[in-house]
């Protein structure tokens, strides 16, 4: 169990740190040249582990799991860093408080995973904690607000990374940790390229310290899928979801600090009665 703790605080910090990088660079590059560049650095550390591993054993349906996650990753992570380009951190983080949703309905469907009344009761508090956050804004919390950009954005990189979650799930389930890893990273940097290309998106040179944010992009993102998998490995999907929520704080601690963004106390209200939420649905186990 303390391994899973220690996971999932590396999960909450590493989040928003990507967060941070990729919205500081999303100023400069395309959305989709930043994820390539990010799964690059990944892709490389992952040569050697995947070459030593053998894959001979996992059939057509594994392979076309793999597949599916590596679409609905790049998908996710490219509306997310373009969310992140126009929107406020502080907002657009706790707005992935709606991802558990999406992971409880699909882990039913999908897994079988049914979630207790407790947990229920978590995610409705979690909804009324980001109330205050979007509360912030001009829209407020009303129909309009869904209809910015920003928030579309992220509600579809939530959507696709939500339902990415139950495929990583079950290829965990069917292979391991270690591999599921390397085969994210993989396809991650595979799927970039081909939006590159799909998009027509020019495929620049980024050097310096643009280079180093793209490096640590990288570093975040892998530990934060690494013990991603690791949680899902002995957590539900609609719980491990949930738990991850927490990272919201840290989002709205580095968009006041870093980006100077308004109403900290307000959003850091939601965020606290989030975390209620979050603890509520540890009542679920």
């Amino acid at each position: 169990m303390f391994e899973a703790g220690l996971a999932l605080l590396i999960r909450i910090l590493s989040n928003p740190l990507a967060n941070m990088l990729q919205k500081i660079q999303a100023q400069k590059h395309s959305a989709i040249l930043i994820n390539a560049y990010s799964y690059f650095f990944l892709s490389l550390a992952c040569i050697a582990p995947a070459i030593m591993n053998n894959w001979s054993g996992y059939g057509a349906n594994y392979w076309l799991y793999v597949l599916l996650a590596g679409i609905l990753c790049t998908l996710g992570s490219v509306c997310l860093i373009k969310a992140l380009q126009i929107g406020e951190m502080s907002v657009l983080g706790p707005v992935n408080s709606y991802k558990c949703i999406v992971g409880l309905v699909i882990g039913f469907l999908l897994l079988g995973e049914i979630p207790s009344v407790y947990g229920l009761l978590g995610v409705i508090l979690i909804i009324f904690g980001s109330w205050f956050i979007f509360d912030t804004v001009q829209e407020g919390f009303s129909f309009k607000l869904l209809l910015r950009k920003d928030i579309i954005l992220r509600f579809c990189a939530l959507f696709f990374t939500g339902c990415e979650a139950v495929v990583l799930k079950k290829i965990i389930l069917i292979s391991s940790v270690g591999e599921s890893f390397i085969l994210w990273c993989f396809t991650g940097f595979l799927f970039s390229i081909l939006m590159l290309i799909i998009f027509r998106t020019k495929p620049e040179r980024i050097f310096g310290k643009d280079l180093l944010d793209c490096a640590g992009i990288a570093v975040c993102l892998g530990l934060m899928q690494l013990s991603t998998n690791f949680v899902f490995a002995r957590l539900n999907v609609g719980l491990s979801l949930a738990l991850f929520q927490l990272s919201s704080v840290i989002a709205v601690i580095f968009g006041y600090k870093f980006f100077k963004e308004e109403h900290f106390l307000k959003k850091l209200l939601g965020s606290i009665i989030m975390i209620l939420g979050s603890c509520l649905i540890l009542l679920m186990k």
